[in-house]
Formats: C-alpha cells, structure tokens, sequence
C-alpha cells in the first residue's frame, strides 16, 4: 500500500511544534513574508503555534513570524495550495485542521 500526505506533529515547546511529511522527510516551514515552504533541516521557520479551536480543528501560527502585528497561519486554499500568510486569519476554515492518528 502506497500513501502520500501523511505529517508528523512533534512538540518543540509548550504551545509550539513541527510538522514533518514522513515521506520527503521535510518540515513545514513559513518566511518572514508569509510563504510555506519545505525545508530538509529544521530551523526557527519551522516552530508553529498550534491552537485547538473551539469547533474541534486545529490552527497553526507562525512562532517567529508576524504581519502588521497579527499573526500568519498557515491555510490552503479550496483546490489545496497553499496561501500566503499575510492573507490568513485563524476564523478562516482554510486554515482549520484536524489531525488524525495513523495506525501503520
């Protein structure tokens, strides 16, 4: 069986983690200017404040990053690539996550 688009969330600090695909072995990192990025080795871009939302789903903030005073979440859009930051709120559905345990 073959399967594509499985992340890894691991704590780095109380309220902050990294998200890691298992495949590439990449984390999920965000710029200063707000844009989603891969990166092989796991740098301070990396750290995300995650937030469980009141309807259940999670979002993810930037720790370090942070656009006229507000923060950058991390969000998709409705055909699955990703939005820039700066663009982001955390009422935004694309930037609600639910996070599933896989049993290998």
């Amino acid at each position: 069986m073959y399967v594509s688009g499985i992340l890894e969330i691991t704590s780095v600090e109380i309220g902050v983690v990294a998200v890691k695909a298992i495949n590439s072995n990449y984390y999920l990192a965000m710029n200063k200017r707000g844009k989603l990025y891969g990166s092989k080795e796991f740098n301070n871009d990396c750290k995300l404040k995650e937030r469980i939302e009141e309807n259940g789903y999670n979002t993810y903030a930037s720790f370090n990053w942070q656009h006229n005073g507000r923060q950058m979440y991390v969000a998709l859009n409705g055909k699955g690539f990703p939005r820039r930051g700066q663009k982001t709120r955390r009422k935004n559905t694309s930037a609600h996550f639910l996070p599933m345990v896989v049993h290998s």
